[in-house]
């Protein structure tokens, strides 16, 4: 099978399908075909030089992929988080880079600012980032504070009048050598944590790009460097303080990522089982043999679980039941699934598993970013832990 042509078809084994929309079947159709014909063409190559594909931005505008779920008075979508989790399973099987400025457009800049913002900022910024016109980032990890983002170094003073001086640093930022605005948590004069909308032309703010990265390479990561920056008090969220204004937005990334990994699992999967049919060794499919079944059928079976699992998920979004724990799981487990089916896919491949004529070795290094990112593989193990027992592990 040529990898450039995209036949993918997406395993449903336990008939889940049944249990969606057909509005939910339209939006999956519309996503997977954007793929095909926009993605799977041109990620190969954009990922060897390790350039982000720029023109996708509107184009996930015009797909409606930014915000969805945001009302549509703002230039969302209005639509429910299956919907949601539908759209970023369908762009990380073209690429975890695609879906990642997705997720970070939607429930990183978009979320809050619809969430924590007043009526200005939402009519002011939502809208052209909806559209694709403006891109946005998320800042909150620093140079000596991912996992414990409490301790913080970032912070912006009082001027005594309508600004406020930020100064500090962030890093790993997705889409932030191209965002027009950053949402940016920061410590107050009162030491509390708030969201502060940051604004390209700003003097003293800069987004220096992460370079030599093997792993999501054709997504645009980078630096955002506050060096006294003024900024209207204006742009700081009115209905939020603390952290649970950064962890909140973290909540519906991280719901995101559960279907999007799921995503690049299917991809792998897919490849190698039309792979399986038709490599011959030893005078038959190599698909025939029992070991590669295993493999295969163990495939299935994780991503089977993984569907329901998030389905289940979404449908708690929807009814407002969920509890960011129950996320965490989701999250956690639909990226060790990934990781494995991955790395299964690329064994089943031998030698032609590691080139570029197959997408499966450029998952498998995005995935090592998707399992630390939005809380790393042990974070939330923890997260589950203390969810159980009561104790908390991370004091």
């Amino acid at each position: 099978m040529a990898a450039k042509t995209d036949n993918f078809q997406s395993p449903d084994y336990f008939n889940v399908d049944d249990l969606l929309t057909e509005e939910h079947k339209l939006i999956r159709e519309s996503v997977r075909s954007y793929v095909k014909k926009e993605i799977s063409p041109i990620i190969e190559d954009y990922a060897q030089r390790a350039e982000f594909p720029t023109q996708i931005i509107k184009q996930l505008g015009d797909l409606g992929c930014f915000g969805p779920t945001v009302p549509e008075q703002y230039g969302g979508g209005g639509l429910d988080y299956i919907s949601y989790g539908i759209m970023m399973q369908e762009l990380e099987r073209g690429d975890s880079g695609v879906r990642s400025t997705a997720s970070v457009q939607g429930s990183l800049v978009m979320f809050p600012i619809y969430q924590y913002g007043n009526e200005a900022q939402r009519n002011k910024y939502l809208p052209k980032l909806a559209s694709g016109e403006w891109l946005g980032c998320f800042g909150l990890t620093e140079p000596n504070h991912g996992s414990d983002p409490a301790g913080m170094l970032t912070n912006f003073k009082d001027n005594g009048d309508e600004t406020v001086t930020l100064n500090g640093a962030k890093m790993w930022i997705s889409n932030a050598p191209f965002s027009e605005i950053a949402v940016v948590w920061a410590k107050d004069d009162a030491g509390d944590i708030r969201g502060i909308i940051v604004e390209r032309q700003m003097k003293g703010f800069s987004t220096p790009t992460t370079h030599n990265k093997w792993s999501l390479r054709a997504s645009a990561t980078g630096e955002l460097v506050f060096d006294n920056v003024i900024v209207p008090k204006e742009n700081i969220f009115p209905n939020v303080k603390g952290l649970k204004g950064p962890l909140g937005c973290l909540t519906k990334a991280r719901y995101g990522i559960a279907w999007g990994a799921i995503g690049a699992a299917m991809d792998c999967y897919h490849i190698a089982l039309e792979y399986s049919k038709e490599r011959v060794q030893f005078g038959r499919p190599i698909g025939g043999f029992q070991l590669q079944q295993k493999k295969l059928a163990e495939m299935v079976t994780e991503i089977t679980k993984a569907q329901l699992l998030n389905w289940r998920l979404g449908t708690l979004m929807n009814e407002g039941k969920v509890t960011p724990a129950q996320v965490s799981m989701a999250k956690r487990n639909a990226c060790e699934v990934a990781t494995n089916i991955c790395r299964d896919a690329r064994q089943m491949l031998g030698g032609m598993g590691i080139t570029g004529e197959y997408p499966i070795m450029r998952h498998m290094m995005n995935l090592e970013s998707v399992i630390t990112y939005e809380g790393t593989h042990d974070i939330h193990l923890l997260i589950t832990g203390m969810d159980i027992t009561g104790l908390n592990a991370f004091k």
